[in-house]
């Protein structure tokens, strides 16, 4: 008896070949534009969440490649994100030190 796993969940192009060379029967489908928009995002916090919680460089690849993704569905130029970023990192710094803010008082 053959066992049903529903997933309904995004992933990455080659798979459904990788699975029929593997003999495993599966369905798929095309997401709109909108559901895609959508999925990257839920695909980005799966990938964050399993960086978190394996450390491997893998899923920091993973990362990079939804953020791409995201970046073509939306149309964005991966050159003006790269200005925007340098922008921040001008303005505000970046992240290497490690700064915490504790609390503000207004």
């Amino acid at each position: 008896m053959s066992r049903i796993t529903r997933y309904v969940k995004l992933v990455r192009d080659g798979i459904p070949e990788v699975l029929s060379q593997k003999g495993v029967e599966h369905t798929v489908r095309m997401a709109s534009t909108d559901e895609r928009e959508k999925l990257l995002l839920d695909k980005l916090f799966e990938e964050v969440t399993e960086l978190s919680e394996s450390g491997n460089p893998e899923e920091l690849a993973d990362i990079y490649e939804v953020l791409l993704a995201i970046m073509k569905t939306k149309n964005w130029n991966p050159e003006d994100i790269e200005k925007i970023r340098l922008q921040k990192l001008g303005e505000r710094g970046g992240f290497e030190n490690g700064v915490i803010l504790e609390e503000t008082k207004e």
